[in-house]
């Protein structure tokens, strides 16, 4: 079973699930398609030497073997998530996550956000949500990943047929620009793909995948740096011609740099429709959102019933704001505490507590950070060059508008997932229902 799935009813139980999906994890050999079979099958479908010649490039990007979890723990991430989004849709929450957003993440605009991340470890006591991305990062990369694992069952790379995954993708960015557009609005002309020098991006060969899924379908695409792009103050502009919608990967999250001064103001002036944008940033992905939605006091004040509130308690680790008023207790609590700053993103600027100088420190009490309490991840044991080692994983589901679309497994040794582990890289997950053994699993 792929972990593709409807949405789940009522709420999960954890029963012999997880602990089958622990052993498979420890003592299960199952094999992704290896890296070859893998750039075989995407060059049978697209054609692109210099495609796989970005794959081959980077050798941490996906790793050989899969993740195993159990149903009940996928179905319990949806709860969390199904929350998450209620919470989010109430006024007081907006009111609050806007107050101490930047201009650009207050601006109104009806595009939900693709792409939003809910990243998860898998605690003795279940999912615990760590991080919300607003531009997670892996979405295509982990598609096409599934479909070659459905094509090459047993080994054979060979090619492969685009799944529904990807139709959901191309559909999701046509919601999005109904949203904005109107819901009789012709598909954009031309959709960029914007990235800080996206050549040198470790994701590059992502956005090579979506530029090939929006030209199939019609759309032309381009991948641009910000500093490509320039507003007339009518239309955004690009030199291959108008722009009608940026597939925004940047992780300045404001565009409050000036080279991306011209995407932003051909956004607030509605030019151009822009997803993910600031304002998703802002409900989602601010770290100091997590601290709210584990405050069962404030939920309570607006409104959240107690039930979605328990499920809140238990599914996010304790979050908290650092500042110069509570700096000694983080200090000399440390170990128990992963540092991260309100708008980073992966490792960028985050420490644990355990690995943390009195000089970092100083830098975080001035303020600008969250403490979150640590929860240890879950492991896979695999053999790398004939060696058996345990890697630790992560969990993103990757969600529109409150729907789960994928979930993919990320395995790294480490502070945080990093694409530079032997092993490591992106993995598929693979369900596993109460009392499944090896065999029955793959």
């Amino acid at each position: 079973m792929d972990a593709t799935f409807a949405r789940p009813i009522g709420r999960a139980h954890r029963e012999d699930g997880p602990v089958a999906a622990d052993a498979l994890n420890r003592d299960c050999r199952s094999n992704s398609p290896s890296r070859r079979a893998l750039s075989q099958a995407l060059a049978g479908d697209t054609g692109s030497a210099s495609l796989v010649e970005l794959f081959s490039s980077r050798p941490h990007l996906f790793a050989e073997t899969t993740v195993f979890v159990s149903e009940a723990d996928l179905q319990r991430m949806v709860q969390i998530i199904d929350v998450v989004e209620r919470v989010v849709a109430r006024p007081a929450y907006r009111q609050t996550a806007f107050a101490r957003a930047p201009a650009a993440g207050r601006h109104p605009c009806a595009a939900a956000g693709v792409f939003v991340g809910y990243d998860f470890h898998l605690g003795p006591q279940g999912p615990r949500l760590i991080e919300i991305n607003s531009n997670a990062g892996g979405a295509m990369l982990n598609a096409r990943l599934l479909d070659v694992r459905r094509a090459c069952g047993a080994g054979t790379g060979k090619g492969f047929a685009r799944g529904p995954v990807e139709q959901g993708f191309v559909d999701m960015f046509g919601s999005e620009w109904r949203l904005e557009r109107g819901a009789g609005s012709r598909l954009p002309g031309r959709v960029a793909i914007v990235d800080e020098r996206p050549d040198e991006q470790y994701l590059a060969p992502e956005f090579a995948l979506f530029r090939e899924l929006f030209e199939a379908h019609g759309i032309a695409a381009v991948i641009a740096d910000p500093a490509d792009l320039s507003f007339d103050g009518r239309r955004l502009w690009h030199r291959s011609g108008v722009v009608d919608l940026v597939y925004n990967r940047l992780t300045d999250f404001a565009l409050a740099d000036g080279p991306n001064a011209a995407l932003l103001a051909a956004w607030l002036a509605g030019a151009v429709v822009l997803t993910p944008n600031p304002r998703t940033h802002a409900l989602y992905a601010d770290k100091r959102n997590l601290c709210l939605l584990g405050d069962v006091r404030w939920l309570a004040q607006i409104g959240v019933d107690e039930a979605d509130r328990a499920l809140l308690a238990e599914g996010i680790p304790r979050t908290c704001e650092v500042g110069p008023e509570n700096a000694e207790e983080y200090w000399a609590t440390r170990r128990q505490w992963f540092f991260k700053p309100f708008a980073g993103f992966g490792s960028k600027a985050a420490y644990r507590g355990d690995k943390l100088t009195r000089r970092a420190f100083a830098a975080i009490s001035r303020g600008g950070y969250v403490a979150q309490a640590v929860v240890a991840p879950s492991e896979r044991r695999l053999v790398v060059d004939g060696v058996e080692q345990d890697l630790k994983l992560d969990l993103r589901n990757y969600v529109y508008r409150g729907v789960v679309q994928l979930v993919a497994a990320r395995l790294y040794r480490g502070q945080t997932t990093n694409f530079r582990t032997p092993g490591g890289g992106f993995a598929g997950v693979v369900a596993v229902p109460s009392g499944v053994p090896c065999g029955e699993a793959r």
